[in-house]
């Protein structure tokens, strides 16, 4: 009786891990940065909290000049919101739709969908009309040092599955 209670109970543990994964927020690695998706109020948010430079470039020098605006131009990337609109859960689909994404390359918000997909990346789509542009981002974990700094590692990292 004892084991099967402790079989019940792993087995629900496993599932809460599971569930626990089934999830948008965290840190991600996408193209040349480093996003943190996290809650803003009733809706989620997608903050840049790092900008991949060469060495000896501050990243937080790095402003948003493609900004169409003139007056955001001289804003720093690092700490942008780049995801607005978007609700706190995944519908039946693992989507969130109906949110706008920002991209600083170009420096215009575009309509937005995320998609969990089944090996725990993001595919992260912006639109214009019904013309559709995207890529993967990949989950990350961080860690902090005990001298304040942080390190990523990749959560999926390919070369692990070779």
């Amino acid at each position: 009786m004892v084991r099967v209670k402790f079989l019940l109970i792993l087995f629900c543990f496993a599932q809460y891990l599971e569930a626990a994964e089934e999830t948008v927020l965290g840190f991600w690695f996408a193209s040349d940065s480093i996003i943190e998706i996290k809650h803003c109020g009733d809706f989620i948010c997608g903050e840049i909290v790092h900008i991949i430079v060469e060495e000896g470039v501050d990243p937080k020098t790095i402003l948003d000049e493609n900004n169409t605006d003139d007056d955001l131009k001289s804003r720093a990337l690092v700490g942008l919101n780049i995801l607005s609109g978007f609700k706190k859960d995944l519908d039946s689909k693992n989507e969130l739709k109906g949110g706008k994404i920002y991209d600083p390359r170009i420096g215009k918000n575009f309509k937005a969908k995320l998609k969990l997909l089944d090996h725990g990346n993001i595919k992260v789509e912006g639109c214009i009309l019904f013309i559709c542009d995207g890529e993967e981002w990949q989950p990350l974990l961080v860690s902090i040092n005990s001298d304040g700094t942080q390190n990523a590692t990749l959560k999926n990292d390919p070369k692990e599955s070779e």
